[in-house]
């Protein structure tokens, strides 16, 4: 006859493993308050060893599923709360999605000495693919940004914001691995675990050292990396904010008061003080531009000023050319004092469910609140720069598109002296949103090696120095103008040249090499590395 278990059998389980579980979601909370706008950049590294600490050396494949979800949504749910003001069920849908690429993640990383090595570049491998997925990428509440205002920084130099994500996961995660400076620590972590002391004691392996080691170069050699140059002419630039509430929507504003305020505060610029006006996104909303009254009133301004005005302008698309679908173009033009449109781009990372609709004809049919976006964006095709008459290049990133490097690179790759980033964060209410795109635009500058300016109607507008100083950041719903004359730069930096696919491959490789050496999965499994580790009866 078998004898029932009773409590004190299985007390040991429910009394170690849930805690790890939730240790896990701790840890992913104290990576979200390294982001903006809280800031704490060395939680990043406390709640990454944290994590590491939760996961142990031998969990098994649905332990570790669990625990890095639950890091995942601790990281994501907080880190991406801008989201609820766009579509709470997107928010919902979009936490759970991303902390699962971190849960596949986990299951795809070696167990033992060598999750050292692999779980960092499996974790960077999960943050790649948030760049590109879904929609093109959601690439909001990184590592990265959380790390724009620390010490580590310059890493987007040379490999952007791959290279700083697996740093960090690589340095926190060595700290607490397999390594000889820390026997005691896994030994205690072993024991809290349940596991027989015999077993659990550690024995010393280099895998923590190693990792740790080639962080730490990749942070020496980020110091010295090329950043650019300055080819000592500098812009005088003016930055417009018009001021107004935020958490507004332009299905329930009146783009006119838009417009007005911001001409009321252009108005304020003295005749020849400077050299270019800089208004921010869509801040012009009409059917067409050319021809409008909008257009006489910017070049009104700029023929006073006697400089050229940079604003942002939607209009809409033929039904027509449209398909008879409702689209609207979102662009950032150069107007002459004599009125002429000289240059333009058309944004070309749109927002999904913000500037359109992705599946809409599925989702109406569901009875999606799909009339909350009434018209989609189309998507530009054309380089990211712009052009002034006396022969100045803009790199240009508007709103959504500064959280992709790629962007901001290809500006630098085609002779962009500096970037522009015209964004309006008006949708949404709290600083989330706003103060991650200001971190975005300190990547971007360190990246490219340029200076950034960044225009918002209602806040934050900011000089970016290419060493990541934050010039004259505006306060949330204020009218005002800043002006700083920003020194124009060529050259380029490693990642500038390389990207990131480089990064991608060195990731993957590290994954697979670590993988191979802890016997690969086959192996794992039939060694049992994957069954749960039973506490002593």
């Amino acid at each position: 006859m078998t004898e029932a278990p009773t409590s004190a059998t299985i007390a040991p389980r429910r009394r170690w493993v849930r805690p790890h579980a939730w240790l896990g979601f701790g840890a992913g909370l104290l990576v979200a308050l390294s982001l903006p706008p809280w800031g704490w950049w060395p939680l990043a590294f406390v709640g990454i060893a944290l994590f590491e600490v939760s996961m142990g050396a031998e969990p098994s494949r649905r332990e570790r599923a669990a625990r890095a979800w639950l890091f995942g949504a601790g990281w994501m749910f907080p880190g991406l709360a801008w989201m609820w003001f766009l579509t709470a069920p997107g928010y919902i849908v979009a936490g759970a999605i991303f902390a699962g690429f971190h849960a596949a993640a986990a299951v795809l990383a070696p167990t033992g000495r060598w999750r050292t090595i692999g779980r960092p570049a499996a974790h960077t491998l999960a943050e790649a693919l948030r760049l590109v997925f879904p929609f093109g990428g959601v690439p909001l509440a990184s590592i990265a940004i959380g790390q724009a205002a620390g010490p580590f920084v310059g890493v987007a130099r040379v490999g952007g914001v791959l290279l700083l994500t697996w740093v960090v996961f690589q340095i926190a995660t060595s700290i607490v691995g397999p390594a000889p400076f820390v026997p005691h620590l896994a030994h205690a972590r072993s024991r809290v675990r349940g596991e027989r002391p015999d077993s659990a004691r550690p024995q010393p392996a280099w895998h923590g050292v190693a990792g740790l080691g080639v962080a730490v170069a990749v942070v020496v050699v980020a110091a010295i990396a090329p950043s650019g140059h300055d080819i000592g002419r500098a812009v005088r630039i003016a930055i417009v904010q018009g001021g107004g509430a935020q958490g507004t929507h332009a299905i329930h504003s009146d783009p006119r008061i838009v417009m007005e305020r911001h001409l009321a505060a252009t108005r304020t610029i003295e005749p020849g003080s400077v050299d270019v006006v800089l208004w921010p996104e869509n801040v012009i909303d009409v059917p067409t531009f050319a021809g409008s009254t909008e257009l006489a009133e910017v070049t009104a301004e700029a023929k006073r000023i006697g400089a050229p005005l940079v604003v942002g302008i939607t209009e809409d698309v033929a039904a027509s050319t449209a398909g008879g679908t409702q689209r609207f173009l979102n662009a950032q033009v150069v107007v002459t004092p004599a009125g002429d449109v000289i240059s333009r781009y058309d944004k070309v990372h749109r927002v999904p469910f913000g500037e359109y609709v992705p599946l809409r004809g599925l989702l109406e049919a569901l009875g999606a609140p799909v009339d909350q976006v009434p018209k989609d964006a189309v998507a530009g095709t054309g380089p990211a720069v712009l052009d002034l008459q006396d022969g100045t290049r803009f790199g240009v990133v508007i709103s959504f598109e500064v959280f992709f490097g790629e962007r901001a690179r290809d500006g630098a790759r085609r002779g962009a002296e500096l970037i522009i980033n015209p964004t309006n964060g008006s949708s949404y209410t709290g600083t989330v949103l706003q103060t991650q795109q200001v971190a975005s635009s300190i990547l971007r500058a360190t990246e490219t090696g340029r200076w950034v300016a960044q225009a918002a109607p209602t806040g934050f507008s900011a000089f970016v120095s290419p060493d990541g100083d934050v010039i004259d950041r505006t306060a949330q719903r204020e009218q005002r103008v800043i002006v700083h004359d920003v020194p124009l730069r060529t050259g380029t930096t490693w990642y500038t040249s390389l990207g990131d696919l480089p990064f991608v491959f060195l990731a993957a490789l590290a994954l697979a090499v670590s993988v191979a050496a802890s016997g690969g999965l086959p192996g794992r499994i039939r060694s049992g590395s994957w069954r749960r580790v039973e506490p002593p009866g």
